[in-house]
């Protein structure tokens, strides 16, 4: 099966979730390279998004298990809602921009919280960016969880940067930004 025909169904099953929630939307996908990103636009539509992510998480997770059910392929699903998940990736990226800021300052690893695959991803891409930094997934499901520390054989230890290291506890950072990206989209 084409991924054009696999986008065609994905976006069909979201919009029929959509409408059986009683809501109102507009339904958009497009493929990239072999992405179909099926997004959900429109006001007040919270609860297709639901608390940290959840109810998002699992449409996409169906949309994902209704396309593989037809058609061996691996293609791979994101299904967005109101933004949400791209207002929650650029939290992450900048959580992880100041959780590494704390990793340069003190040369000790910083573990963060529990996260879903996708958001360990954003965090793991965040901090390639930046030189002197590694990153690495540890634990297992559900509490799998990514470390940020120095790359091998790097010191990164800077006195000045003591002045600008950022707590992590609670990871209140990345628990503020879900909130943020869940306010936004029910307003």
């Amino acid at each position: 099966m084409s991924i054009e025909t696999q986008a065609e169904i994905a976006e069909q099953f979201v919009r029929g979730v959509v409408e059986r929630f009683g809501l109102t939307g507009r339904t958009v996908t497009e493929i990239n390279d072999d992405t179909i990103r099926v997004a959900v636009e429109g006001d007040h539509l919270g609860l297709l998004i639901g608390p940290r992510g959840a109810t998002v998480d699992a449409l996409q997770e169906l949309t994902r298990t209704v396309l593989h059910h037809r058609d061996d392929s691996q293609v791979r699903v994101v299904v967005d809602v109101g933004g949400y998940r791209l207002r929650r990736a650029e939290a992450l990226r900048q959580f992880a921009h100041r959780v590494a800021a704390e990793v340069r300052a003190t040369g000790e690893a910083q573990s963060l919280d529990p996260m879903s695959a996708a958001d360990r991803k954003v965090v793991h891409d965040a901090v390639n960016e930046l030189d002197g930094l590694q990153t690495s997934s540890e634990g297992e499901e559900p509490r799998r969880h990514v470390v940020i520390s120095p790359a091998d054989g790097v010191s990164l230890r800077d006195e000045s940067a003591d002045e600008t290291a950022v707590t992590t506890e609670g990871d209140a950072a990345s628990n503020a930004a879900t909130e943020a990206a869940e306010r936004a989209a029910v307003e």
